[in-house]
């Protein structure tokens, strides 16, 4: 069976890590898996691709524990760079997917785990999870850009005392250091997940592409620069079917029928 579970139900593709007797790992390989398919799932025309995908874990333990620690025992430098350009290979491709990825972490997330999730849009947890950047305890540092997003999504301070630290957090700190956007009871994860996702799949997928766009590009520019890429952005989606459709249902108290155009 495969290592990486895809699933697609109408608007949402489902991204099962599969793995769980080694509490989900990532491997060379299966990173390399999700990143294909998010590329793959990326470049179909609009009307075919996912709205929305989400990436979870297999088992009731982990959403993915890390790196393979055996795979990375054997590694000369040359080599542990090449893991670690896979890693950020992996990590744009869902970062810059035209659809939304959700997390929906179902148990640990260490190490590239939480590093994977942190290159999706947005995290919904499970009480039960847990989240860390452990590597400093085995001589290294996050390799799969934890430096980078977990400072840009928690703040400076959060982020090194994690890094520096090692140490693993509950879901509930998660939650209050701005990690995550909620908590949800285990046994309710992925119900609560996929209605976010089938929330957002109702939307123009144009309209949702182009702010993630803005969203992921904006805060790399200085303000003025951001705002005028919002400018072309807003302006482009008047040519949209969806832009007109949008409007006139608003104003003839309907609901509109978005069609991805």
């Amino acid at each position: 069976m495969s290592d990486l579970l895809v699933t697609e139900d109408g608007p949402l593709a489902v991204l099962t890590l599969n793995r769980p007797d080694k509490l989900n790992a990532l491997d060379a390989a299966l990173l390399a898996e999700v990143a294909r398919v998010a590329l793959e799932l990326s470049a179909r025309p609009v009307r075919t691709r996912p709205r929305v995908a989400i990436i979870t874990g297999a088992g009731e333990r982990a959403f993915a524990a890390g790196a393979d620690v055996a795979e990375l025992s054997r590694l000369t430098p040359a080599e542990a760079r090449a893991v670690s350009a896979n890693g950020h290979r992996t990590g744009r491709a869902l970062e810059e997917a035209p659809f939304p990825v959700l997390a929906a972490v179902n148990g640990f997330a260490l190490g590239g785990g939480c590093e994977l999730a942190l290159a999706c849009d947005f995290i919904y947890a499970s009480d039960k999870a847990r989240f860390g950047q452990p590597e400093v305890a085995l001589g290294l540092v996050p390799g799969f850009g934890g430096t980078q997003r977990l400072a840009r999504r928690v703040g400076i301070g959060q982020a090194r005392e994690l890094v520096f630290t090692g140490v693993p957090i509950d879901a509930a700190r998660a939650k209050a250091i701005g990690l995550v956007n909620e908590v949800v009871p285990h046994a309710e994860l992925m119900t609560r997940v996929q209605a976010v996702a089938r929330q957002i799949a109702e939307r123009p997928p144009l309209a949702v592409a182009a702010a993630k766009r803005l969203l992921l590009h904006g805060p790399e520019a200085n303000l003025r620069v951001a705002c005028e890429l919002e400018t072309e952005a807003f302006g482009a989606l008047f040519a949209t079917h969806d832009a007109r459709e949008g409007t006139l249902a608003f104003i003839e108290k309907r609901s509109p029928a978005f069609d991805g155009t």
